[in-house]
C-alpha cells in the first residue's frame, strides 16, 4: 500500500505524526512530507529519526491554502492530522478555532483534488460525536467536508475518508503525563469529575487504524475502533500505586465544553454502522451512497441493529481497575 509511495502529513511533528513517521519508515515509502508550522519541532523530528533521506520538513500552516497546494504536487496519500486542540482555550478563541480546525480542512480538500492526490484521511476526534464544545463542532464539520467531498469532487480520483477516536495514551496533554507530573512535584492532582470515563488508545492502534482507514475506505466513511474505556480515578490510584505517593485529589468542576463521559457513535449514526474486524465503520450520511455492495466491510461486516446498540460510550465501555493496570503494563506504561 505505502511501497514506493510519498505521503504528506499535515500536523506531521505532532505526537501522532512522528508515530505516523515511525511505522511509515517501516513500510519502504519514497518519501514523507512532514508539514508544520514549529520549526524546532521539524528539527527534533530530523534529530529523531536519524536524518532519514526519504523525510522531508515543510514549514506551513493549513490555513495558508498556496503553501498546501505547493506541497501536496505529486503527492499519492495525505493524513491530515494538523489541528489546534486544547478544547478548554478554544471555548474562548472560536474564530481561530474555525480558521485552522474549518477552514484549514477546506484547504487540504482542495490542494488534494488540485494536485489528484489518491487518498486522504481525516484524524477527528470522539469530541466530534454529539459535540457540545468548539473544538468537537469544527471536527464535526471536518468530517462532514471530508465525507462530503467524494460526492462533489467530479471527476477527481482522490478518496477521501475520516478516522475518530480519543486522546492516544502519552500524548501531548494526555492524562498520564499530566498526573504523573503533579505526583512527582508533591501537587494534589487536580480532577474535573470523579465520574469520568476515558477511551484508552495507544500511539500504534491510532496509527493502525489510519492504515486500515487507506486500505478499506472506498469514501465517506468514518472509521472508529473498538476500545476499552477505563475511570479516571482509577488510573489516579494506579499512578499513586506507582509511585508511592499520595498526593491528594483537587477537585475544580468541568471545564468549559468538557464531557463527563466520551461517545464514539450517537444514536443517529448506528443504523448505518458496520461492525467490521476490530472495527466500526460509520457510512455516509447520504443516504444515496450508504452500503454499496462493493466496500469491503459491506461484504466482510455486519450492519448494526438499533436495539443492540443505542450509543457507543466510554461509560458503557469501563474495563476493571486490574484490567487497566494490565493493559497499561502491557504497553509499558507503568
Amino acid at each position: 500500500m505505502f511501497k514506493g509511495k510519498v505521503v504528506l502529513i499535515t500536523g506531521g511533528t505532532g505526537y501522532l505524526g512522528r508515530s505516523l513517521i515511525k511505522a511509515l519508515l517501516k513500510e519502504d515509502v519514497k518519501s514523507i512530507r512532514v508539514f508544520s508550522r514549529d520549526e524546532v519541532k521539524h528539527h527534533r523530528v530530523q534529530e529523531m529519526f536519524n536524518y532519514d533521506d526519504r523525510l522531508r520538513s515543510l514549514i506551513g500552516d493549513v490555513r495558508d491554502k498556496a503553501r498546501l497546494k505547493k506541497a501536496a504536487q505529486d503527492v499519492d496519500i495525505v493524513i491530515h492530522a494538523a489541528a489546534l486542540k486544547r478544547l478548554d482555550i478554544l471555548e474562548y478563541n472560536v474564530p481561530e478555532c474555525i480558521e485552522t480546525n474549518v477552514n484549514g480542512t477546506l484547504n487540504v480538500v482542495e490542494a488534494c483534488l488540485d494536485a489528484n492526490v489518491e487518498r486522504a484521511v481525516f484524524v477527528s476526534t470522539d469530541k466530534a460525536c454529539s459535540p457540545v464544545n468548539t473544538y468537537g463542532a469544527c471536527k464535526f464539520v471536518g468530517e462532514r467536508i471530508f465525507s462530503e467531498t467524494n460526492y462533489s469532487k467530479g471527476k477527481k480520483r482522490t478518496i477521501f475518508t475520516c478516522v475518530r477516536y480519543g486522546n492516544v495514551l502519552e500524548s501531548t496533554g494526555s492524562v498520564i503525563p499530566f498526573f504523573e507530573k503533579k505526583l512527582k512535584d508533591g501537587e494534589p492532582i487536580t480532577l474535573t469529575d470523579k465520574r469520568m470515563t476515558r477511551f484508552i488508545i495507544s500511539p500504534e492502534e491510532a496509527v493502525q487504524l489510519v492504515f486500515n482507514a487507506l486500505k478499506y475506505s472506498v469514501g465517506g466513511e468514518v472509521f472508529v475502533p473498538r476500545l476499552p474505556a477505563f475511570k479516571i480515578t482509577d488510573l489516579i490510584e494506579i499512578l499513586q500505586e506507582k509511585h508511592q505517593v499520595n498526593t491528594g485529589i483537587k477537585m475544580i468542576g468541568l471545564r468549559p465544553g468538557e464531557k463527563i463521559h466520551e461517545f464514539m457513535i450517537n444514536k443517529a449514526e448506528v443504523p448505518r454502522t458496520y461492525e467490521f474486524k476490530d472495527m466500526y465503520v460509520i457510512t455516509s450520511p447520504i443516504e444515496k451512497y450508504q452500503g454499496k455492495q462493493e466496500e469491503p466491510y459491506v461484504q466482510e461486516g455486519r450492519l448494526l441493529k438499533e436495539e443492540e446498540m443505542d450509543d457507543y460510550s466510554s461509560e458503557d465501555a469501563v474495563i476493571s481497575k486490574d484490567e487497566v493496570k494490565k493493559l497499561f503494563k502491557e504497553l509499558e506504561l507503568i
